[in-house]
């Protein structure tokens, strides 16, 4: 079958190539690249660099919807259209276009985390577990019905490490999916609409740190935005990152966000315990272990972080 692939994200990228293994992968699209980094070059996305890495032809159209792009979609006469985090809203259009299905690969149990940021959301909101949906895409925000689902237990992952498990997932329900639809009709589920739940895109003030929550929640929140954010506190006029934290155990009265021990380990108090924090990242510096970062970094004891 002839198959266009649409996303952008490195979660996108292990589902990219198992496609590639599967049939004609015609067209890859993806978001356009952006400039990053001091010098602001233009950094490809992940998914056009595995595509090019792959010999495939990369189409980045500012819309998606314009008339150029859906022409050069409609060209293609693709059986399968597979969107993965590809971030943009496809028009009925677009869903009308290929023989077959259009589908999604969502990082997601829908009709739970529908939208842009389930694998960060399910750990900040402390999910036990999660998973991979395979949906048809229909106009509305992650709605279409379902035809499989994986799920996994969350455990201690951090974000990074959940999107490494569920893009492995996600590639083997697309693969599983691309075989029956060889065979014949796929069977697809709705969702129920009672129990749908959103996944809001991470935002600058999510990145904030505030000690006035539970030891739990705060180290949830760490692991829900490592590595790709980190969690920022000010001290002294400055933001310093946190990758990972422990829960600690602390019964003193002392005020959320005092700092409780900063010599060989750094202690702060949170609402109901304390955190142990044991990777952080000072300005303009690289991540570190507590270790190393308190061997040439001070932090007052007793000092209170404000929290922003």
């Amino acid at each position: 079958m002839k198959f266009i692939f649409m996303g952008t994200p490195e979660f996108s990228v292990p589902i990219l190539e198992r496609l590639s293994k599967l049939g004609d992968v015609a067209l890859v699209v993806s978001q356009e690249d952006k400039r990053k980094g001091r010098g602001k070059k233009f950094t490809k996305t992940p998914v056009k660099v595995k595509a090019e890495e792959l010999g495939l032809e990369v189409f980045q159209p500012g819309d998606i919807n314009s008339k150029e792009a859906i022409d050069k979609l409609r060209e293609v006469q693709a059986d399968i259209i597979v969107v993965v985090a590809y971030g943009q809203i496809l028009t009925q259009e677009i869903i009308d276009l290929p023989e077959k299905y259009i589908v999604n690969v969502h990082a997601s149990l829908l009709p739970y985390l529908r939208g842009a940021a389930p694998i960060n959301r399910a750990i900040i909101e402390g999910h036990d577990k999660t998973g991979v949906s395979l949906m048809k895409v229909e106009r509305g925000l992650d709605a279409g019905p379902v035809s499989s689902v994986r799920e996994i237990e969350i455990g201690d992952m951090n974000a990074g490490e959940l999107e490494d498990k569920l893009a492995q997932m996600g590639a083997d329900l697309l693969e599983d999916f691309i075989l029956e639809a060889e065979k014949g009709p796929v069977d697809f589920v709705d969702q129920d609409e009672d129990k749908k739940t959103y996944a809001n895109k991470i935002l600058k003030d999510d990145l904030n740190l505030y000690f006035n929550e539970t030891s739990k929640n705060i180290v949830n929140k760490i692991r829900g935005l490592t590595p790709h954010y980190g969690v920022r506190f000010k001290y002294d006029d400055k933001f310093y990152k946190i990758y990972r934290a422990e829960e600690f155990d602390d019964n003193s009265n002392k005020k959320p966000g005092t700092i409780i021990k900063s010599d060989k380990d750094l202690i702060i108090k949170t609402s109901d315990r304390a955190i142990s924090v044991k990777e952080i990242q000072a300005p303009g510096k690289r991540a570190m272990g507590i270790d190393d970062f308190l061997r040439g970094n001070k932090f007052e004891e007793n000092y209170v972080i404000g929290g922003k």
